[in-house]
């Protein structure tokens, strides 16, 4: 077995930066734009979970006869809406997931790049 071998299964290293390159780089233009791109996502989509979770609410709060509304068979309303819960949980995620891999995923990769240098 030669030292290449070995080497082969290390983990790969890159170098640390020191805290001064953290905070140059939290100033930058390429972090300012990827902050950008995370909240301009995060942000409305909270905001649009947190009012259909109140809006679920307060329908269970003060329309229960509307939530009682039958649909199919012993299917109410308020099960319906209580499942649109957890579905519009899982669209959010997924859209996340497609978010983060085409806008997120290549920025931050390009920035630890630029702060710590190329795997060795």
């Amino acid at each position: 077995m030669t030292t290449a071998d070995l080497s082969e299964g290390a983990p790969q290293k890159r170098s640390a930066p020191d805290a001064q390159a953290f905070v140059d780089m939290q100033a930058s233009p390429e972090f300012q734009e990827l902050r950008h791109r995370l909240r301009s996502f995060v942000f409305p989509m909270t905001a649009f979970f947190l009012a259909w979770y109140a809006a679920y609410v307060l329908l269970a709060t003060y329309a229960p006869e509307f939530m009682a509304t039958k649909v199919i068979g012993n299917i109410n309303l308020g099960i319906i809406l209580g499942l649109g819960q957890f579905v519009t949980t899982f669209v959010i995620t997924a859209l996340y997931v497609k978010f983060a891999n085409r806008e997120l995923d290549p920025r931050s990769a390009a920035i630890r790049d630029e702060l710590e240098g190329p795997l060795k």
